[in-house]
């Protein structure tokens, strides 16, 4: 169902409740979409995540991993050794949903010049 027709069939005391804006919410945030985009290559552990991305601090990066986790785009496993060793990697859904991300990136690339041009040129109305 298209968006439009989904807003305008729903009352508007559960457009909270929008699954679009829930995805937004998660993939809008500065690292989720790096953090899904590094896990597109195979499983990670922590320190590898944190030194590939650079200048993520280590509680941001647990809270973005703490909520892929929750909305079952990754899974934390934990290895039985000594020192302790975790490892995340992409769920099946978050596999489908960093294939949408890569054509998104690809589609950043292709067109940043154009983006940058429009930029350039913008007046904005207000001045």
């Amino acid at each position: 169902m298209p968006l439009s027709d989904w807003l305008s069939s729903t009352p508007a005391a559960e457009v909270g409740a929008c699954p679009v804006r829930d995805v937004l919410d998660r993939i809008g945030d500065k690292w989720s979409v790096l953090v899904i985009g590094l896990l597109g290559g195979g499983p990670l552990r922590f320190m590898e995540l944190q030194r590939l991305i650079g200048l993520v601090s280590h509680r941001m990066l647990t809270r973005t991993l703490r909520g892929l986790e929750r909305d079952g785009l990754i899974t934390r496993t934990v290895h039985p050794v000594v020192p302790p060793r975790v490892d995340y990697e992409l769920t099946d859904l978050g596999r489908s949903l960093q294939s949408l991300l890569e054509q998104l990136a690809q589609w950043a690339f292709a067109h940043s010049a154009e983006v940058a041009a429009a930029r350039a040129a913008y007046r904005d109305p207000q001045e």
